[in-house]
């Protein structure tokens, strides 16, 4: 790497994080946040990293999407038989991070994880595009394969399987929701004056500090 890395940096120009306009409720706070980002943020404004740790205590993270906020908590979908699917059947504890580098702002999310029902996989299976659901049932996430050909093949297979059929929802396929106890609001501010409020959970309540960037 032959890049000036320590010359790559900006001065972070926005609105401030004041404790008065944030509220107690950081569920509130986050739906604003995520509304603002899908209006400003046209590339994948619902992406977060799901970071989640395996049996020897080694972290891994990986981009997924968002795909519902309820008043239980977070939830995406996968392979539960992929690496982070056996990683949070061993350790269900997890993290989630959402970055908007165009607002200058990061949410930071953590908590449990558990299954949502299969009910609620299944109707959002249903809704997924043809392709999306093909390829669920193709692709034995995170196992190792000789080539792209491979994949191509499968999935051709499963074309043919179910041509002028509806594709059945994969038993090994489906959501995770992450309840949270802590998420923190992180605001880029300029000359690195950076806000950050965190709301901790106690009991059924929210407390709200600040930190010092």
């Amino acid at each position: 790497m032959n890049r000036d890395l320590h010359s790559i940096r900006r001065d972070y120009q926005f609105d401030d994080l004041l404790e008065d306009t944030a509220g107690l409720d950081p569920l509130a706070l986050f739906d604003t946040w995520l509304d603002k980002a899908i209006d400003s943020c046209p590339d994948d404004p619902t992406a977060m990293v799901l970071s989640s740790v395996d049996a020897d205590g080694q972290p891994h993270s990986r981009v997924v999407l968002l795909k519902q906020r309820n008043e239980a908590g977070f939830s995406f979908f996968t392979n539960y038989d992929s690496e982070k699917g056996q990683q949070l059947a061993l350790n269900n504890k997890a993290s989630m991070t959402f970055f908007w580098p165009a607002l200058s702002r990061q949410i930071r999310i953590e908590g449990r994880i558990e299954k949502v029902s299969r009910e609620v996989s299944t109707s959002y299976f249903a809704s997924r595009p043809r392709a999306s659901q093909l390829a669920a049932r193709t692709s034995k996430q995170s196992a190792e394969i000789a080539s792209r050909d491979v994949l191509k093949e499968a999935f051709e297979q499963q074309e043919q399987a179910f041509v002028d059929q509806e594709v059945p929802c994969p038993d090994n396929w489906g959501g995770y929701l992450l309840k949270p106890n802590f998420i923190e609001f992180w605001q880029g501010r300029p000359s690195r004056l950076h806000d950050r409020l965190c709301y901790t959970q106690k009991e059924h309540n929210w407390i709200r500090t600040r930190k010092a960037p």
